[in-house]
């Protein structure tokens, strides 16, 4: 959970780089203007940035938690296979957006809906079989605990 804590904070940034481009490339001078097609931009933005990253194995905060997404047989996963587990991943967040909006929620039950939904969600991987992720386990895909080999240093030179 503490990488997922720092992918978040990293993706503030990304967020806020991704929201001033699409504000000066769209001239849009009040951020409830286009706002719909500024969340799809976003969301389109998260989906590169997580495919990229992925299917060469780990993004910043993963290297950071020594941890590698990888296919069933441990090695790294396709663009497609990526992008195939960055849609699944939505469900972390999606039904209970969904929910909130049917039922007109306010924000604070709505966040309340959320937080318990992600924690229920957490809480199921402890029931699936290899301990993973439900959206994880569908797109074929794990997380695994890896640590970069060292390089070798090169042979000191000798003095002639």
């Amino acid at each position: 959970m503490a990488c997922w804590a720092y992918e978040g904070l990293l993706m503030f940034g990304v967020v806020f780089i991704s929201g001033y481009l699409f504000g000066t490339l769209s001239q849009t001078r009040n951020a409830m203007d286009n706002r719909h097609a500024l969340q799809a931009f976003v969301f389109v933005v998260f989906g590169i940035y997580f495919v990229w990253f992925w299917a060469k194995g780990q993004t910043l905060a993963m290297k950071t938690w020594d941890i590698r997404v990888v296919d069933l047989d441990g090695a790294l996963i396709s663009q497609k296979r990526a992008l195939l587990r960055y849609v699944l991943s939505w469900l972390w967040f999606l039904p209970p957006l969904g929910v909130s909006w049917l039922l007109g929620l306010p924000a604070t039950e709505g966040a309340v809906l959320a937080v318990s939904w992600v924690a229920i969600w957490a809480i199921l991987a402890r029931f699936q079989a290899r301990k993973q992720f439900w959206h994880d386990a569908w797109a074929g895909t794990e997380l695994v605990t890896w640590v970069a080999p060292a390089r070798a240093k090169p042979a000191p030179k000798t003095p002639a």
